[in-house]
């Protein structure tokens, strides 16, 4: 009887110290946000990009395509375990700039490489069932994570980015790894924010943060203001 007195005597007074050294880590964590990527130099940056269906895949591949690919270098390419297509305009990305490679005679980069990732919710699942899926999402996410150790995350807007971001954040906050969050909102988004970009902006997950339209930057003005990507 002792003994559990004692344990949960320690317990109260470790929890409020344990809480205390996790809100000063968030903190810090939130302080150094977007200012990381500047210290690595010309070094190649382990980049994962995240896809997603449709108009997002065509974004985000312009956005690679004007890319220093040295510096953005290996690429690790993720779209949801149901989307077909995504990566597959992926790979034939990949497979022009390395043909560009050999016939410029530059020094090639590191080959990428193509993953997938279980969705968090299908289009018209239930809430009640996506709570499940949303689990196995997220430790897939931190597998992903740990796997690729990217220093740099690239999304635009698809759900599958959240459950990724998430898991990189939990990681700078442990002092396991950092990750720089670059998120571009869709081109589509004119008025308001798809429900990625709100979550990411109000939480304060990205680093940087870039809108399509100048109402948009008003609106939100942490993000920048990038023009239009397409």
């Amino acid at each position: 009887m002792e003994i559990g007195i004692g344990i949960g005597g320690a317990f109260c007074c470790l929890f409020p110290i344990v809480m205390a050294v996790l809100v000063i880590r968030v903190a810090y964590v939130l302080y150094w946000t977007g200012r990381h990527l500047g210290r690595s130099g010309t070094k190649s940056l382990r980049t994962l990009i995240v896809l997603g269906s449709g108009g997002h895949t065509a974004e985000m591949l312009s956005v690679v395509n004007v890319l220093q690919k040295e510096r953005f270098a290996p690429r690790f390419y993720v779209a949801a375990l149901t989307d077909n297509m995504s990566l597959q305009k992926a790979q034939v990305l990949e497979e022009s700039l390395v043909q560009h490679e050999e016939t410029s005679g530059r020094k090639r980069t590191k080959p990428a490489q193509f993953m997938q990732i279980y969705r968090s919710r299908e289009v018209g699942q239930s809430y009640i069932t996506s709570s499940g899926t949303t689990l196995i999402a997220t430790m897939h996410a931190m597998w992903l994570i740990v796997k690729i150790r990217p220093q740099v995350i690239l999304c635009n807007g698809p759900g599958t980015c959240i459950p990724l971001c998430v898991c990189a954040f939990v990681f700078k906050v442990l002092g396991l790894r950092w990750s720089s969050i670059f998120y571009i909102e869709s081109i589509a988004r004119v008025r308001k924010l798809s429900l990625s970009g709100l979550l990411l902006y109000k939480l304060r997950l990205a680093d940087q943060f870039f809108v399509q339209w100048p109402q948009l930057q008003q609106m939100y003005p942490r993000a920048h203001y990038a023009g239009r990507l397409m």
